[in-house]
């Protein structure tokens, strides 16, 4: 090899390999090489308590490791507003955000370990005709909690770190596309001055 292809041993440490996953044979693997796992969005706390974290602490064994040398990140949908109406109007995107990945047969698991399979099956088949707007009236109130932090803006750093706590030791919140960026650059600060989850 050329010496532009084997560089000089550097004095900082190695990057983090972090792996993006959401089935169980790819998040075990995750778990046997990887620093850390990337989850997806699109998904619920009893999904990573059943599914995923059983599932990295298997390739941690694998590899002879312990959890705390990997590092669980996950975004989180979060809905938040100052009052009603922007909570209302918070939850409307996020609806529509969750029957999007709801309606992809890849995801499908994550629905049916609630319960929801045919939520899955009707989202599906309302994506292959185009129905976007349609599909976001099928994420019910039950389903976007399961998949979504909802809170009032001075309530969502407790809400976040009840979602998180014990589970994800990386937080990126996900805010909803209708929320403008000086928006959500407020609400974050205002979440960042708070406790939120570790």
């Amino acid at each position: 090899m050329t010496p532009m292809f084997t560089p000089e041993p550097q004095p900082f440490p190695a990057p983090k390999v972090f792996i993006a996953a959401v089935g169980e044979a790819m998040t075990e693997m995750c778990g046997e090489v990887a620093d850390g796992l990337l989850a997806h969005a699109f998904t619920t706390r009893r999904y990573l308590h059943e599914v995923t974290v059983p599932a990295v602490q298997r390739g941690l064994q694998r590899s002879g490791r312990d959890r705390c040398e990997f590092q669980l990140a996950c975004p989180v949908f979060v809905v938040t507003g100052d009052d009603d109406a922007e909570l209302m109007l918070g939850a409307a995107g996020v609806r529509k955000q969750i029957a999007f990945y709801g309606s992809t047969p890849a995801y499908r698991k994550v629905l049916e370990l609630h319960g929801w399979g045919d939520v899955a099956t009707e989202l599906h088949q309302l994506s292959l005709q185009g129905e976007w707007d349609a599909m976001g009236t099928l994420i019910d109130d039950e389903i976007l909690d399961a998949f979504a932090v909802v809170a009032p803006t001075d309530k969502l750093a407790a809400a976040l770190q009840s979602r998180c706590d014990g589970v994800i030791d990386r937080v990126m919140p996900s805010f909803p596309p209708a929320l403008s960026k000086p928006t959500v650059t407020r609400r974050t600060a205002r979440v960042a001055s708070m406790r939120s989850c570790p």
